[in-house]
């Protein structure tokens, strides 16, 4: 590709010294090499097509100079374009939670940015296209999944990874840089000595063996990092090795190994979250068992058929219950339109400062759930509601049957929507002032205990309350089967109507954050603690196909729910160890103790040693609101217009701003809020917006520098 010149103009350029010359030169340093830096170079690639062709058309006739390609390094510690998230080697069993309609690396019109557009396939294009071909140099796997998948199917991690190493391919092959690739680590930033007064300094990354590489931009990108190991996990890990244990430690799935679990014996499981389905996912490939399906039940459940290399997995967590599950695709989904929080309310709310999210946010979003769950429950079973069981000429037994069938859903819906849309609790809903009095409608307008719920169930399935273990086993019982339910009839079902809402809300809530709306207590206490961990327990659950067998692994035994408030700890005096619900009482102990959970891009405790490295030294910051420490790094704020030069750079101890050295994504999410969520078609994105900003500054700051 050709373009503008390179500057001739002395004071603009930056010579590069003998001392720097010991460093492979580049014109910019991803760290990184997922999605975000993929889209970074897409956005380069359009930018530099633009500049060509604005070139060609102003200089009709008159040969342009030929820019040089730009040399752009990338480093990755395990793949670079997929990234760890998405590493293509990792088993086919890991699937997104997001439907392959939701993926794309290329902005349209809803995405706010100052770059040219830069048309390309999302993913459920490019698997048309592999599956087109007939061929893919990945392997036949890729073409397989590619035509075995619909929109809105579940892609397996594995594929979108190659999704986005291809598109990282082909913008390399539209030409305006050349990109060599390190699978390493990077461990620091040094700065590289330039002639004076020549123009941008240089830096340089430096990877895990010595090897530096400098350019006058440095793109940290490095996605969801993990955390060091705490004192707990470093305590179990040391009671393992010297008891000869099996410990497998936190992390993300791809990089641990849960083969070899011992057949037929106990096996500890601690973490229900996202993870915790994958592990399950590839375990059942291991085990090779079969699924069939229980005749005549209503809502597909599964029955398991072992191979007796099954171990015993006893199962919990803090919450005691799995993620909730996703509904199943091309299912139709409740309609829900707010009647207290609007768009119109977050909006007046996002002027406002100081807000605490617990008294002046949350009780308006907690009486929406209550509506919904209330209004989905007097469809489903009405005589589950107090105005529905009160006894009146309109309903007598014989109405009652011919409404409700032998699943507990209506039968005739248009025989209960004429006195369900009444709904008599919106009155004391619309009085409610505190999340207590939201609490109190739902008590007071749910009379079957069967479907008494309160929202603080959420987090405390049993209230608080310990339960004997056949209590337990009855709590578990019906969520496997509101779980059943709630996927196979979403529109429906009251829990569905409860994920909904949150689905629903939970972002233009984060939103309040991302403006500075939320006091820094209640942000980091509030809204990024309990809500968010809500919003993934309720609108971040695994597919419902991988629910299914999961539910099914519970029915037969191989999976126990031990209870919530699980604490496990190494036992001196059996040496092994032993987990314990604090709830049911219930306690076992085993020689093998399995995490299936990860932190979540925690930068201050980060085992990422280019982000440890900067935060020792000072040359980097742990964001601040308020005063209130966060998780995350401080970088610039950034505005998409195009004269704006700057934009998410890197904020040292010092509170000066390193304009070399950009940030983006989940390592700096209150500075770049929405940044961890992947870019879907037709949505604003702020991870492709991001990119533009990244790829304007790359762009220009190389134009300053002639490699020597």
């Amino acid at each position: 590709m050709t373009g503008s010149s390179d500057r001739s103009d002395a004071a603009s350029t930056t010579h590069v010294t003998r001392t720097a010359r010991a460093a492979q030169q580049f014109d910019a340093v991803f760290v990184g090499g997922g999605p975000r830096a993929v889209a970074t170079l897409i956005r380069m690639a359009a930018r530099l097509r633009h500049e060509l062709d604005g070139a060609v058309s102003a200089d009709e006739g008159d040969p342009t100079p030929a820019r040089r390609p730009l040399r752009i390094a990338i480093v990755d510690a395990l793949e670079v374009g997929s990234g760890a998230t998405w590493l293509t080697t990792q088993p086919a069993q890991y699937l997104n939670n997001t439907t392959a309609s939701a993926t794309t690396l290329f902005p349209d019109e809803s995405t706010n940015m100052s770059g040219p557009p830069s048309p390309g396939p999302d993913l459920v294009d490019w698997m048309r296209q592999v599956a087109d071909a007939g061929s893919h140099p990945a392997g036949d796997w890729v073409v397989e999944e590619a035509r075995d998948l619909r929109a809105l199917d579940f892609t397996s991690r594995r594929l979108q990874g190659v999704y986005y190493r291809d598109q990282l391919a082909a913008a390399i092959e539209a030409g305006g840089f050349e990109v060599e690739q390190f699978v390493t680590t990077a461990h620091d930033l040094e700065p590289v000595e330039v002639e004076p007064f020549s123009g941008d300094p240089l830096t340089a990354v430096v990877l895990a063996d010595g090897t530096r590489l400098a350019a006058p931009t440095v793109v940290l990108a490095q996605g969801m990092v993990q955390s060091l190991p705490d004192t707990e996990v470093a305590g179990l890990t040391r009671f393992a090795d010297e008891h000869g244990l099996l410990y497998v430690a936190p992390g993300m799935p791809a990089e641990r190994d849960f083969t070899g679990l011992p057949a037929g014996q106990t096996v500890i499981v601690r973490g229900l979250g996202a993870n915790f389905f994958d592990v399950i996912g590839g375990l059942i490939a291991e085990w090779g068992g079969a699924f069939e399906p229980v005749a005549g039940d209503p809502h597909g459940r599964l029955r398991y058929l072992p191979t007796g290399r099954e171990p015993h997995l006893v199962a919990g967590s803090r919450r005691g219950m799995p993620y909730r599950t996703k509904p199943i695709p091309y299912a139709e989904q409740r309609d829900v339109t707010p009647r207290w929080a609007t768009p119109d309310w977050f909006e007046e709310l996002s002027h406002r400062r100081g807000l605490d999210f617990a008294t002046e946010v949350w009780p308006t979003i907690a009486k929406e759930i209550a509506d919904q769950y209330l209004s989905a429950l007097a469809a489903w079973r009405p005589e589950a509601i107090a105005a529905a069981a009160a006894p009146g000429p309109e309903r007598s037994a014989g109405s009652e049957q011919a409404m409700t069938g032998t699943s507990g859903a209506v039968g005739s819906w248009s025989a209960v929507k004429s006195w369900s849309a009444v709904k008599p609790w919106i009155a004391d809903l619309e009085s409610a002032r505190t999340a207590e009095d939201v609490e109190r409608v739902l008590t007071d307008h749910v009379v079957d205990p069967r479907w008494s719920w309160n929202i603080a169930d959420l987090r405390w399935p049993t209230r608080g309350c310990s339960v004997t273990s056949d209590e337990w086993r009855e709590f578990v019982a019906a969520m496997v089967e509101d779980e059943l339910a709630s996927m196979s009839e979403p529109a429906r079902h009251p829990r569905a109507a409860v994920n909904r809402v949150m689905s629903m809300l939970r972002g233009s809530a984060h939103r309040l954050g991302a403006v500075g709306a939320i006091a820094g207590t209640s942000l980091v206490r509030d809204l990024q603690g309990w809500f968010d961990a809500d919003g993934l327990f309720l609108a971040s659950g695994p597919p419902s196909v991988r629910v299914r067998k999961v539910l099914a692994l519970i029915d037969a035994g191989v999976i126990d729910l031990l209870g919530p408030e699980t604490v496990v700890r190494a036992d001196a005096d059996s040496g092994r160890f032993r987990a314990e619900s604090l709830i049911t009482r219930r306690a076992v102990e085993s020689g093998v103790l399995v995490e299936t959970r990860m932190s979540k891009g925690r930068v201050p405790d980060t085992n990422d040693p280019l982000l440890r490295s900067l935060l020792d030294s000072g040359r980097a910051r742990i964001h601040q609101v308020d005063g209130v420490m966060t998780d995350f790094i401080e970088a610039t704020r950034a505005e998409a217009a195009e004269a704006v030069r700057t934009g998410h750079n890197l904020v040292a101890a010092s509170g000066e701003v390193d304009e070399s050295v950009i940030v983006l994504g989940i390592p700096a999410s209150t500075t770049q809020p929405g940044s961890a969520i992947g870019a879907t078609p037709g949505l604003p994105s702020p991870l492709l917006a991001g990119a533009d900003i990244a790829a304007k500054q790359v762009l220009r700051r190389a134009e300053r520098v002639q490699l020597g």
